[in-house]
């Protein structure tokens, strides 16, 4: 008989896939006796358990996308008549820490302050906000 229809080939090629995915497994110390450790736990036996301190969950600042053709101006204050600190470029996505009211640009009275340690206002109108932006406290 060929290859194609001898079943004590396929049965054998099964053998030895089985056996090199066990003896890979049982390199990587994955595959334990019963005796010892699981791979659940990587704890030598006979080690004391280890504790650890949850991570604090990490808070991050909701998220804007500058959509004003020719990019946007931060401001000083949360109006246009303050000083001018720096120019975001259309499509730049900044962190915002909170919005409050501020002189209304076209119908839009809201304005962001920037997050992460940045300093400035933006006008709302030309920011699509990404998350949920608290008011300023």
């Amino acid at each position: 008989m060929d290859r194609k229809g001898n079943t004590m080939y396929v049965s054998g090629m099964r053998r030895i896939v089985t056996a090199g995915a066990v003896a890979v497994l049982a390199g990587s110390g994955i595959l334990l006796g019963a005796g010892g450790a699981s791979a659940a736990d990587p704890t030598p036996v006979g080690a004391p358990p280890q504790q650890s301190a949850p991570a604090p969950a990490p808070t991050a600042e909701p998220l804007g996308k500058v959509v004003a053709n020719g990019g946007l101006w931060v401001h000083q204050e949360a109006t246009t008549a303050s000083k001018r600190l720096t120019l975001l470029p259309q499509g730049t996505v900044t962190a915002l820490k909170c919005k409050k009211n501020g002189q209304d640009v076209g119908g839009n009275k809201l304005w962001y302050k920037l997050g992460a340690g940045k300093p400035g206002w933006v006008t709302a109108r030309y920011v699509q906000n990404l998350a949920a932006v608290p008011y300023c406290r």
